[in-house]
């Protein structure tokens, strides 16, 4: 894209509105809403959850005093004048002075914070205010044809401005700003109970209907490439609400095929695109598939959200470097002072929470929910301002420090959705599917249960200590899914003081079903140690983590101008919670949690220095035992986890579990560079052929098809093959099998590399070797694209079967090793 939300253009209108009437759609009431399709898991409203002391209290607050603060005349001054209305209120300033072409957007955040704060327990004055600005909106917007613009139309700034849309000049997203304004008017109808909200929304979207009909296909989706936030997503919600299909019809016309078609088919086409731009269109793409049932949807929405979360996401949860998203695994060499815009983690923890509602089987969602809003969201807000001031980016470059909005002269993007976020903390703690009630998230707080006359009350100080304590008020029977993390281990649960023989897996749920008794309480621990996240690009570069909370060092007012090293052997915890100490290449250095960081400068990212390889270098071991969710752990403690992707599932192993491959779009991405550097290597597996297709791949390693190594199961010969190459097909080294691998067992199956020698086992057994070979993964470089049933050619078939036990080292194993390795199953 051109242009970006940071960009301010400054133009002004041009030419003249011809009017045109138009029918406002009927609003059919609330009461006639739709049931959303595919849902198995439902929120609570907010005013069922009260948050306690603790951090997200303390941000809440915060916010909730700005709402307080802000001049609803002062918002409202730029809709007045561009109908004609006077306003003696003074202007505002960053992106709403009245020369900024993003002018208004910041209105409809705050309806949206007010509404949310007011139905979360704030004041009634957060009412009285909405309802103020909602009554003032709706006299500019009777005034639209007065002042030239088309029957409905109400923004800030004038209706050409859609003109040069659809057009395709330039101009600054002006559907992202009506997006905001219809999504405030909407939060304050369902939240705050304003039937006039409803009232002036269902104009506004009558004249979007009105707007896009007269374009022809081609027209809409040139108009599409100029950022248009979620109008997909407001204008699907509305028609939850209202069941009045014009408002889907209008929806639909702001599905983006130019990115719609890669994500339904699982690729990531995302370098380069600015990432706020997309976010939002997928949000409208899980809506919509609530709304009509249509699986592409969903597909794009999954899709995405497993590519953004496994390839483009820093530590703490963001993405984006200048806004955009960059090449898959770009991260330690995409460290600067513009990552992580605060609006794509709002965007992403929407979209997770409408997956999880889809889908709360997978834990992943929550887990990165967790991860997200922690270290990023819950860290973007300056705790030493009284109004809550909040960030744009968070710099993750060595030295970076965080900046912050101010009263009325910032206004950006990510000042309204900071405003959002701050006042919907209580939405995904708890969810609940009939008598089942999921715990989410440890944050203290009271969930009053509607219609059941019961109460739980969550008392903890996490992530400060490791625990959480659930007491229940009432009784009833119902089912209790706690979250066990996928980053804790040894997790336990006491119910009223005693140990349960409750399955506390990782990456899981802990379930107790029984008839529950008023004063019950139940006690978790989620242990939490020290790990490191290495970047996908760099694996060298690493973040420091205990439990989910990412750590960063203190560096005051040292603009560092290279990355530390820092020796992770010193890593020592102190007396206060989740503080520690260590030595780094600058000397000696405090670790606090990032969320913590203010007002000085810090680093995230670390050179950990790993040039001295053990004596028997272990590089990776999956076991794929995980049943659910899309990650699979390395059981070395290297901390490279591998990705599922394209719909990879779990099934039964050989021993324990395994990945369950389609043949049609799964398969499984192991980080980047995984055998950089070695010169010598074994790569072992069991795998269960449920078909066989020529040129499918066991593994396939590499950064194309110019360079890589893989085996397949059966080339054209109609044997297995190991090849390497670093000049495509016609360069290849090879070791070619006497006959292809079978279907329907498990096979053992693996490759040595040493010296010229490889030698491929099949079931511990030698059954081919090649002494001429001069490749080595070394020759490689550092490769982007390692996975497991999928080749680096786009026209080969993907591997239609089950694959377990996957092992990668650095050094040959010997024959007996791996005839061990055939024997014990493992």
């Amino acid at each position: 894209m051109s242009l970006t939300r940071r960009t301010v253009l400054r133009a002004s209108a041009a030419g003249a509105v011809a009017a045109a009437g138009i029918t406002a759609l009927k609003a059919t009431p609330a009461a006639a809403a739709r049931p959303d399709t595919g849902v198995s898991a439902y929120a609570f409203p907010l005013s069922a959850v009260t948050l306690l002391a603790g951090p997200f209290q303390a941000n809440t607050g915060r916010t909730h005093s700005y709402l307080s603060f802000l001049d609803a005349d002062r918002l409202l001054h730029m809709f007045r004048l561009n109908v004609g209305l006077p306003s003696s209120a003074a202007a505002m300033g960053g992106w709403e002075t009245p020369t900024t072409e993003l002018r208004g957007h910041s209105t409809g955040h705050v309806l949206t914070a007010l509404a949310q704060g007011y139905a979360n327990g704030g004041p009634a004055a957060f009412k009285t205010k909405g309802d103020y600005l909602v009554a003032e909106l709706a006299k500019c917007q009777d005034r639209a044809t007065a002042a030239g613009f088309n029957t409905g139309y109400l923004s800030a700034y004038p209706e050409s401005f859609i003109d040069r849309v659809e057009a395709r000049q330039s101009v600054w997203a002006p559907y992202y700003t009506l997006h905001k304004i219809m999504a405030g008017l909407l939060d304050m109808h369902l939240l705050a109970g304003n039937a006039q909200a409803l009232t002036v929304l269902t104009r506004m979207a009558a004249w979007v209907k009105f707007r896009n009909d007269r374009l022809t296909q081609t027209q809409r989706q040139n108009m599409l490439d100029t950022e248009f936030g979620g109008m997909n997503e407001v204008l699907t919600n509305l028609y939850q609400l209202t069941a009045d299909p014009n408002h889907l019809a209008a929806a639909q016309h702001f599905d983006h095929a130019e990115v719609f078609d890669p994500l339904a088919s699982n690729v990531d086409a995302l370098n380069n695109y600015h990432a706020n731009t997309q976010i939002p269109k997928v949000l409208g793409a899980i809506r919509e598939y609530h709304a009509t049932g249509t699986t592409r949807y969903r597909d794009i929405a999954v899709n995405f959200w497993d590519i953004v979360t496994g390839r483009h996401s820093y530590a703490i949860g963001g993405n984006s470097n200048g806004e955009y998203f960059k090449a898959p695994g770009r991260i330690a060499s995409e460290l600067s002072d513009t990552t992580c815009e605060c609006c794509n983690t709002y965007n992403m923890l929407k979209l997770t929470r409408q997956l999880f509602f889809t889908n709360p089987a997978r834990t992943d969602y929550m887990d990165y929910y967790e991860k997200a809003l922690y270290n990023h969201i819950l860290g973007a807000q300056n705790p030493s301002s009284t109004h809550g001031f909040h960030c744009y980016y968070v710099p993750l470059r060595p030295g970076g420090i965080k900046t912050y909005s101010n009263d009325y002269n910032n206004w950006t993007c990510c000042h309204g959705t900071g405003m959002e976020s701050n006042t919907k903390y209580a939405d995904s703690i708890y969810f609940h599917s009939g008598d089942t009630l999921y715990v989410n998230l440890f944050i203290a707080s009271v969930l009053t249960w509607p219609g059941r006359g019961m109460t739980v009350r969550q008392e903890t100080s996490y992530p400060e200590a490791a625990s959480t304590r659930l007491t229940i008020t009432g009784s009833g029977a119902f089912t209790l899914r706690l979250r066990i993390p996928s980053w804790t281990s040894g997790a336990q649960i006491r119910l009223n003081g005693a140990l349960q023989s409750v399955a506390t897996t990782p990456g899981t749920y802990a379930t107790m079903s029984r008839t529950w008794a008023s004063g019950d309480v139940v006690d978790v621990t989620l242990p939490m140690s020290l790990t490191r996240e290495s970047t996908p690009d760099n694996t060298a570069v690493q973040a420091v983590k205990y439990g989910p909370i990412v750590l960063s060092g203190v560096y005051g007012t040292n603009n560092l101008s290279t990355m530390p090293t820092l020796n992770p052997a010193t890593i020592a915890a102190t007396s206060t919670p989740l503080q520690f100490t260590a030595t780094a290449s600058t000397g000696a250095v405090t670790l606090l949690p990032f969320y913590k960081m203010h007002g000085q400068r810090y680093t995230v990212y670390w050179n950990v220095n790993t040039t001295t390889p053990p004596p028997a270098p272990f590089v990776a071991h999956y076991r794929f035992d995980e049943t659910s969710g899309t990650t699979a752990a390395d059981a070395t403690g290297n901390g490279r986890t591998a990705t599922l992707a394209g719909g990879a599932g779990w099934t039964t192993g050989r021993t324990g579990g395994a990945v369950n491959l389609n043949g049609t779009s799964a398969y499984v991405s192991l980080p980047a560079g995984i055998l950089a550097g070695a010169t010598a290597c074994t790569v072992a597996a069991w795998v269960r052929l449920d078909a066989i297709t020529s040129w499918s791949r066991l593994f396939d390693f590499g950064s194309g098809s110019t360079g890589s190594m893989f085996l397949t199961p059966r080339s054209s010969a109609g044997t297995a093959r190991f090849a390497i190459t670093t000049s495509g097909s016609g360069g290849e080294q090879r070791i070619n099998a006497p006959a292809a691998l079978p279907t329907g067992a498990w096979t053992h199956v693996a490759v040595t590399l040493s010296g010229t020698v490889g030698v491929l086992y099949v079931n511990g057994v030698e059954v081919a070797r090649n002494a001429a070979l001069t490749l080595r993964p070394a020759d490689l470089g550092s490769t982007t694209q390692n996975w497991i049933g999928r080749s680096q050619y786009s026209g080969d078939p993907y591997l239609d079967g089950a694959v377990d036990g996957l092992r990668l080292y650095s050094r040959v194993l010997t024959a007996a090793e791996v005839a061990d390795l055939n024997a014990t199953g493992q």
